[in-house]
């Protein structure tokens, strides 16, 4: 019973599998995160949702799986939040802008 109030998530948010499988021990460790929907039309998420794709294809079981390392998915992460922000006493126009080569580690 308490697995399912873990598996909650609320309306407008998603909740994601994140972790890459170790190679050399075989292990896989994924932690769970829930972000917001509006993620999903982000251009660097969507970037991520393509190798997702790639990586498992269309149907899986279970949760949203991203092939990317936590530590990459924070940074994508704070990217995301930190272009959706108001921006604070700053005139700062490049707000959309993202650079064309941007790759991650492992994603």
């Amino acid at each position: 019973m308490q697995d399912e109030k873990k598996m909650k998530v609320k309306k407008g948010f998603l909740g994601v599998q994140v972790g890459l499988e170790d190679d050399e021990e075989g292990g896989y460790s994924p932690q769970r995160f829930v972000i917001p929907i509006s993620y999903l039309s982000h251009p660097l998420f969507k970037r991520l949702l393509d190798k997702a794709r790639e990586v498992y294809g269309y149907h899986t079981d279970g949760p949203l799986k991203l092939p990317c390392s936590v530590d990459d998915f924070l940074h994508l992460r704070w990217r995301i939040e930190k272009e959706s922000a108001p921006n604070q006493n700053h005139h700062n126009h490049s707000h959309h802008r993202l650079p064309h080569a941007l790759h991650f580690h492992s994603c």
